[in-house]
């Protein structure tokens, strides 16, 4: 199976050069009906979608009585035709006015409470989509990307469309409902005037258009900064990273190196806010001076209609309700042109999401997958045919990391495999639990086709310990409980004793509840491998593979983890990928791996008595 298919649009979005990441990013990538699959993101909260919508409708067609109301206010009531104000038509257009205040704000409240709910669920709904997705990429993937990068994408970028998805659907709806039904009140009062006042609407859209295409580039520009930011705090921040900045004196190289990435976010952050200014500038003028133009045209209208016996409708009424309605207008006008240049900025921060929701996993279930078999004497039994493997970023005409490799472990059977650094060992732990599937050949479990089998059902019946195990910021019995959630304390313990790190448990202050600091930094190698130890017993897997698991510990250390793994191995298959030969020397059998081939096997006295490549490395370890 070809490895090519992780590959492709993964190492697209990965780490490397960075100015040629930039470069390559500058442009937000291209996806294919982004308002739809925007859309569709608030499909499973549509009964409230419809609530907010009508209580939208109700609280526009509410603002537009107000001016309504005001017109009768003045020529009804304070100016009649006849005589002085008439106070009784007053009052109830005064206590009309005031209802609808009322009415609109109690349904403005309730409209918030929906649209920040919704909003917010989808928004959480999408993190979670991208994080699940995330987790069901291949390890490839992982090996390609910053971490940074993974975390910006679902930190700065889900936040980024926060707003979006928090006022955008209640906010267009309604601004447009406003908008429609200020300009249908307008024409009602005054044709000529309405002309006037929406003269140069034409030229003010196509200019927002326009703003909004620059925003859209300094958007996506602005958020790879962000992911590189979050790349450098990761790597710069970790325990490792400020280790190794201060083993080399480096603090100031990386506060220098995070510090240029600053100054760009700065400057893309200054010309996002900046775009735009001058439209928006032109724009409140144009508000501004409207009212003061709409006075000079009435003015000259009834200037002109004066002795001509031609009424043109306009009164002190009409011109105060005109420029209220008018202000009811321009402002929700004004408001969907930041709408518009919001969802334009906003495009390329969901552009970014998608592109990796879009990202297809090397390493999938087939339609067909089954599970494992627990027969006696198939469970446990791993045999490789054939296998040569490529990782995804080598080129075919590149030596393969596996070439043609073959060979069967019975179950409880204790194998090993040997050979220098680059050969291929540690691969060949990552093919049995299928963290990669090989380029041709097949990798087998209990007689089955690893990639016919469900992933998940397979990994639960393997278990695997690193050089490096990675322990969690929390207490050991949540680290150790991590593979099984629902492990007694007793339980807890039972693995601990076998693992030979129970007593060592118990010695600390807080016993099991003692938090190891990042990355188990609060422990010494040898404990932090005996508790992975530990994690995988619980686990109970019927192969255990053994990745150089003593390979980075001192003498003492590695005595005490060799007894775990003793005790550990009892009963169930193990694969051990060994530098140390003194750790495997009881195995059932040795294969010594080179150039990514299987150069010798046998048990450690025949390939001792062959003399070839195994007894020339024992030679030079003893």
């Amino acid at each position: 199976m070809s490895m090519s298919g992780g590959g492709g649009r993964g190492t697209r979005v990965s780490g490397g050069d960075i100015a040629a990441q930039k470069e390559r990013n500058r442009e937000a990538p291209v996806i294919a009906n982004l308002g739809g699959r925007i859309a569709a993101l608030f499909r499973p909260y549509r009964a409230a979608l419809a609530v907010i919508i009508g209580l939208v409708l109700i609280t526009a067609a509410l603002g537009i009585l107000p001016p309504l109301l005001t017109q009768r206010v003045f020529d009804d009531g304070l100016f009649p035709k006849a005589g002085g104000p008439n106070l009784p038509v007053l009052g109830w257009l005064v206590g009309a006015m005031i209802l609808v205040f009322v009415l609109s704000s109690g349904i403005g409240i309730w409209q918030t409470f929906l649209t920040a709910r919704v909003g917010n669920r989808v928004m959480g709904d999408l993190r979670v989509k991208l994080f699940a997705h995330l987790q069901a990429m291949e390890l490839g993937f992982f090996t390609r990307t910053k971490t940074g990068v993974i975390q910006s994408r679902l930190q700065n970028d889900v936040g980024g469309v926060a707003n979006v998805l928090t006022n955008t659907v209640s906010n267009i709806v309604g601004n447009t409902v406003t908008v429609i039904a200020a300009a249908v009140a307008m024409v009602l009062l005054s044709w000529q005037l309405t002309i006037i006042a929406l003269i140069l609407l034409p030229v003010l859209v196509f200019a927002q258009r326009r703003v909004g295409q620059v925003r859209a580039r300094i958007a996506g520009r602005t958020q790879e900064s962000l992911s590189e930011m979050s790349a450098i705090t990761q790597e710069a921040l970790s325990v490792s990273g400020v280790l190794l900045a201060k083993t080399y004196s480096r603090q100031g190289a990386e506060t220098e190196r995070y510090a240029a990435e600053n100054r760009t976010q700065i400057e893309l952050q200054v010309k996002q806010t900046m775009s735009g200014q001058v439209f928006f500038a032109v724009v409140q003028v144009f508000l501004s001076a409207v009212p003061a133009i709409v006075y000079l045209v009435s003015g000259w209208i009834m200037a002109r209609a004066q002795g001509t016996g031609y009424d043109p409708g306009i009164t002190a009424g009409t011109i105060v309700a005109f420029t209220t309605v008018q202000s009811r207008l321009l402002f929700p006008l004004m408001a969907l042109m930041r709408i518009a240049l919001d969802l334009q900025t906003s495009k390329a921060l969901f552009a970014r999401i998608f592109e990796y929701l879009d990202l297809r996993p090397a390493i999938v279930d087939a339609p067909d997958a089954a599970e494992p078999s627990d027969e006696p004497g198939l469970a446990g039994r791993v045999e490789f045919t054939d296998v040569t493997f490529r990782y995804p970023d080598v080129g075919l005409d590149d030596r393969p990391t596996l070439d043609r490799v073959s060979f069967h472990v019975e179950p409880g059977e204790f194998v090993a495999f040997v050979g220098a650094s680059g050969s291929g060992k540690t691969t060949i732990g990552n093919l049995v639990p299928r963290l990669y599937d090989a380029s041709s050949g097949t990798v087998s479990y209990a007689g089955t086709d690893v990639r016919d089998l469900k992933q998940e059902s397979l990994m639960d019946r393997i278990g695997v310990v690193t050089q490096e195990p990675y322990l969690f910021h929390a207490s050991i019995a949540a680290n150790l409980r991590y593979g099984r959630p629902d492990a007694t304390q007793e339980e807890l313990e039972t693995a601990a004793r076998l693992a030979n790190i129970h007593d060592t448990i118990e010695s600390f202050a807080d016993g099991y509840d003692t938090v190891v600091g990042e990355r188990g930094y609060r422990l010494s190698g040898g404990e932090k491998q005996r508790i992975a130890i530990a994690r995988v017993l619980l686990k109970n897997p019927n192969v255990l593979v053994l990745d150089e698991a003593t390979s980075a510990l001192d003498t003492v250390n590695e005595r005490a983890v060799q007894r775990a793994l003793d005790d550990a191995r009892s009963g169930r298959t193990t694969i051990a990928i060994a530098h140390r030969l003194s750790t495997v020397v009881d195995a059932d059998r040795i294969y010594v791996v080179g150039a990514g081939r299987i150069l010798e096997q046998g048990t450690h006295a025949e390939l001792l008595a062959l003399g070839g490549s195994y007894a020339e490395l024992y030679a030079q370890q003893q």
